[in-house]
């Protein structure tokens, strides 16, 4: 009984990590350019113990694999919002000062002259952070160069500021980090640039990507946790129910 006990608490502990996950998706349903991850994978560990090293138990892995397929296109107008497409993630520089990626399109110019997005996240260029000069009107063309023109200078062209950092990750598993953005599965490149993939890089401007969340989905899939939830809770009870029966038939009458 003890056995059947530990399985199922087992279970309810790995469960606590799917809901997590889904919760956040479900938080995160407007938010441009949310990604949605895939179920989390099931792996064996070993129990840890005096005897045989003969219990294995399975769990989740922490990891969250992203799922880049597309959302929503928004056409917006606003030439500084690109959509990314394909399997296009943008270089971000984390707060901590690594290297992380996004699918969040919603760029403006910074009180101190830099690329963000709407998060106050720092875009990066090829060369890092992009600064654009001070009464610059700010494009971006569909291969990530952006572009800088005065509006006193009509008849200039516009001048080249820099090359935002685009990757193509249709080859390169991606993971959230706890920040939110996005870094490769493999540990070398955890927080650093990765290698683009064989497919061309390219956005649309004026235009925002919406989450890839499918609410209904999401709230099915939370309801089946709930119900295996409280059936797992049952069965712990019923354990215990039989284990206090089988322990009072076992006293020695007084």
């Amino acid at each position: 009984m003890d056995k059947l006990a530990f399985t199922a608490l087992a279970s309810i502990n790995n469960q606590s990590h799917q809901r997590a996950q889904i919760t956040n998706s479900l938080a995160n349903v407007s938010t441009v350019g949310f990604k949605d991850s895939f179920s989390l994978a099931e792996q064996s560990s070993q129990v840890k113990g005096e005897g045989f090293n003969t219990r294995v138990l399975p769990g989740m892995a922490q990891q969250e694999v992203i799922n880049l397929s597309p959302g929503a296109i928004n056409m917006t107008g606003n030439i500084m919002d690109v959509a990314l497409n394909d399997k296009t993630v943008l270089g971000i520089q984390a707060s901590d000062g690594e290297i992380g990626f996004t699918r969040r399109g919603d760029l403006r110019v910074s009180a101190t002259g830099l690329i963000e997005n709407a998060a106050g996240q720092l875009i990066l260029g090829e060369r890092g952070p992009i600064s654009v000069p001070p009464g610059q009107l700010v494009s971006i063309s569909p291969d990530g160069t952006v572009l800088g023109k005065s509006p006193s200078q009509p008849g200039v062209a516009p001048l080249s500021l820099g090359q935002l950092m685009l990757r193509d990750a249709s080859e390169t598993p991606l993971m959230r980090r706890s920040d939110g953005l996005f870094q490769p599965l493999d540990d070398e490149f955890h927080g650093r640039d990765f290698i683009t993939g064989p497919n061309p890089v390219s956005l649309e401007p004026g235009a925002l990507e919406g989450s890839n969340v499918n609410p209904v989905e999401a709230m099915v899939r939370m309801m089946d946790i709930s119900r295996a939830f409280e059936s797992k809770i049952k069965t712990i009870s019923e354990i215990k129910s039989v284990d206090e029966s089988g322990a009072s038939m076992m006293r020695l009458p007084q």
